[in-house]
Formats: structure tokens, C-alpha cells, sequence
């Protein structure tokens, strides 16, 4: 009888008040912030990897874009195609402006680039994985690295985790990214997951318009089309498409353009097997498009001031020149042909090219600097005043682990930073 106090005592030394799954960008970030608080919590990393941060060291080309400089949080939350709604309230409590605090405070220097993005001032992602890392040294925030979590489970309100060893804890958070092994582990719990399909990636096209045409790139309206020429319905895009800038590769299209219409279109490419049809029109003036009467008004205008001269060295739009050589090709106008020459026919159909070429996509290519999946948890299971969910009192999922994600420019990093703040207060504050 008087061993039970004692082994009693032990059990309760081996217990952890958190356990965070993933050392990722939302998990460290959530660590931090609880310690920074309450300095006296026991906290517990588990990673998978062999370091931490592996996204954070490879994003945006290994210079992290951390966030942007959008900062009101109705336009901010237009870059989630999945989350927009749930995220209006977060981004009001824990913006990009304090994203920039936080990192000015805790030694990172911030910089905005001319497109909103912000980076670290010295251009490394090694800037944020230092800070990281030494703030979880300073607070005594530990990090199992190499753990393979096998399953977790609720009882005795304790958490039981099963990695290499067994944990316990208080507090469970998920921020583990999309990671199927842990989705399956939380659908056995009782949680919705919303089947994974890949976002943010790239156009791949065999036509030959693209050879010789690799760096160019050019603001243009972009829309999507069926086989059938019907044009694809997407949540929160107009259906006139967008206007963006587009970057023709050695394998087909990209550009921020592109790589938006791959993110809200997610699901519905996924269910065509990525083969669609890409609309381009080539003559956006800012945030407004040329109309193919307005073209043709311009090359009807080109025809009887320019006469004499061959249509590959006069272009009345901003193209660049072997752009609108190949252009012109797919029009069935030849570059030498002089002004004075060209038909109806030809008129129009150069105006139709310029204003809606549609290119045949095949499938998908990545986007290496990026990457992002659509899918995870179900947004009505998490409660998101708190990112708890709704069936656990103690287990909170943030992150890209939620069915949430965004397209390029810092939004998917701010998605990590104010969920992880968020629940990191929430933890503090049931620990009082």
C-alpha cells in the first residue's frame, strides 16, 4: 500500500501538458507562443523527419515568404479557395500586420516586395528556422524527431500517444500538414476528412505553341474550359476568369495566373484528370481586357496606317516579339505578310487569337516551391474561435491539417501563424 503515492507521483511526472504532432511552421509557432505565456508548461514536439521545418527551409524558393502585406482581412481571405469563410474571424484577431510584429519582435527583419509578398530581410529561410529553433531551446520546448505516430486516443482526459514510446498529455494539437497517416488516425476518432487532392501546380501541354517560348511571361485574362469548350464553374472566380500574370515553360503554363486557377479549381480538374482546356487572352490592360471587337478595331486601325510594313516587326500591343510571331502562326498569318495584305478573315481570326487562344492541357505539373494539397479535417467538426474540435475538448488541428489552403503570395504560412496563435492562447488560457 505504500508504493501507490509513489507510482502515482511517477505517472504523473511522465504526463505532458502538451503535445504538439509536427514541427512544422503552425506546431513551432504554437510551442512558442505557449511557452512565451506560461514558461512552466511542460511541452512536447513530435516530428516525423529528421529536422524541423522542412517546408519553411524550401517555400518560396528558400527564402520563406512569410505572409503578405494585405491587410485587410475581406481581401486577404479571397486567397482561400477552401477556409475563407472560417478564416474572416481569425485573420481579425491575428493578422499579417501582427505576423510582422511578432517576427520584428523575436529578431527577424522584414521586408515587402512590389507584388505583397514579405520575406525575411535576408533573404534565407534559415532566418525563421534559427529563430524557430532557438526560442524552443530558450523555453525548454523539446523535440523528438524520427516519430512515427501510430495512433492517439482520448481517455481519462488524457491523451494517449503512441509514437517510438507512449506519451501522455493534457493538450493534443495536430499540426502535422497533410499527412495522411494522422488523417486516418483522426477519422478513427470520429473526425470528417475530406479526401486529399493536389492544389497550386502547373499546366503541362504538348502543343508546339509553347517551343521557343520558355521565360516569356505576360499579364493576360485566363479561364478554364471543359472538353466540350464550356467554361468551368469555380467557387469565389468570376466566370469570366481572372487576370494575372502567366509564364510560359519548356512543359506548358505556370505564373501566379495559372497556379490560382489550379488552387480554386482543385476538385473539379482532380475529377477530369487534369485534362481541361486553358483560354488565354493576351491583351490585359491592368485589372480590364480587351474584347476581340476592340482588337479587331486595333488591327482594322494598323492596316491603314501601316500598309507597307511586315506584320513580324510592327505590333500594336505590348507582346513580345516571337510571341506575337507565334500569334500570329496559329492565326494562319504568315510574319512577312505585309499589313496591306491581310484578309477579313485573317483580321479576324488574328483578333479571336488574340483574345482567346485555348490550349489543350494534358495533366498537371508541380510548382517546386510550393506545396500544397486541398483537403483534411472538416471545417465543421473545428470550432474556430479556438481550432478545437468539436468532438474533443482538448485536442485542437490547425494549419494545413484543416481542409484549408491558399494560393501563393504568404497566405498559406499566415494560415499557420494565426491558427497556431490562436490555439496557443486558448491552451493558456484553460491552463490557468
Amino acid at each position: 500500500m505504500g508504493s501507490t503515492p509513489h507510482r502515482f507521483l511517477s505517472y504523473m511526472k511522465d504526463i505532458t501538458d502538451v503535445i504538439i504532432i509536427g514541427a512544422g511552421a503552425c506546431g513551432l509557432f504554437t510551442a512558442i507562443n505557449i511557452a512565451e505565456k506560461a514558461p512552466d508548461m511542460r511541452i512536447l514536439i513530435l516530428e516525423k523527419n529528421k529536422e524541423a521545418l522542412g517546408k519553411v527551409r524550401v517555400s518560396g524558393g528558400g527564402r520563406c515568404n512569410l505572409t503578405n502585406a494585405e491587410t485587410n482581412p475581406r481581401e486577404f481571405v479571397k486567397n482561400y479557395p477552401r477556409g475563407n469563410r472560417e478564416l474572416l474571424g481569425v485573420f481579425s484577431r491575428f493578422s499579417s500586420q501582427d505576423t510582422v510584429r511578432w517576427f520584428s519582435w523575436h529578431g527577424v527583419a522584414i521586408k515587402q516586395e512590389a507584388d505583397g509578398r514579405m520575406f525575411p530581410q535576408s533573404n534565407s529561410s534559415q532566418t525563421v528556422i534559427d529563430c524557430f529553433l532557438s526560442l524552443a531551446k530558450k523555453y525548454h520546448i523539446e523535440i523528438l524527431y524520427r516519430q512515427n505516430i501510430q495512433s492517439f486516443s482520448y481517455e481519462q482526459e488524457l491523451w494517449q500517444v503512441q509514437g517510438t514510446e507512449t506519451f501522455l498529455c493534457r493538450h493534443l494539437v495536430v499540426a502535422t500538414g497533410s499527412n495522411p497517416k494522422i488523417w486516418e488516425v483522426l477519422a478513427g476518432l470520429g473526425h470528417t476528412i475530406v479526401p486529399p487532392v493536389p492544389s497550386l501546380f502547373t499546366f503541362a501541354s504538348k502543343d508546339t505553341f509553347v517551343e521557343g517560348l520558355a521565360g516569356v511571361s505576360k499579364q493576360v485574362g485566363v479561364k478554364l474550359l471543359d472538353s466540350q469548350g464550356t467554361p468551368l464553374k469555380m467557387p469565389l472566380i468570376d466566370k469570366q476568369g481572372l487576370i494575372g500574370a502567366l509564364l510560359i515553360t519548356h512543359w506548358g503554363f505556370s505564373g501566379p495566373a495559372v497556379l490560382k486557377l489550379s488552387a480554386f479549381a482543385a476538385r473539379i480538374l482532380a475529377e477530369l484528370e487534369y485534362k481541361f482546356a486553358l483560354q488565354i487572352n493576351w491583351l490585359a490592360e491592368v485589372d480590364e481586357l480587351l474584347t476581340a471587337q476592340d482588337a479587331l478595331s486595333i488591327l482594322q486601325e494598323e492596316k491603314q496606317q501601316h500598309p507597307r510594313k511586315e506584320l513580324q516587326n510592327h505590333c500594336p500591343f505590348s507582346l513580345a516579339k516571337k510571341l506575337w510571331n507565334k500569334l500570329l502562326e496559329r492565326a494562319g498569318v504568315l510574319p512577312h505578310q505585309l499589313w496591306a495584305e491581310l484578309n477579313k478573315g485573317q483580321l479576324h481570326a488574328l483578333a479571336k487569337e488574340l483574345t482567346a487562344s485555348t490550349f489543350s492541357i494534358e495533366d498537371k505539373a508541380p510548382f517546386k516551391e510550393e506545396f500544397v494539397t486541398a483537403g483534411g479535417v472538416s471545417l465543421k467538426e473545428i470550432d474556430f474561435k479556438s481550432f478545437r474540435s468539436k468532438l474533443y475538448p482538448t485536442l485542437y488541428i490547425g494549419g494545413e491539417a484543416l481542409d484549408i489552403d491558399a494560393v501563393t503570395g504568404g497566405y498559406n504560412f499566415q494560415n499557420a501563424w494565426s491558427s497556431g496563435y490562436i490555439i496557443s492562447t486558448m491552451i493558456n488560457a484553460n491552463n490557468d
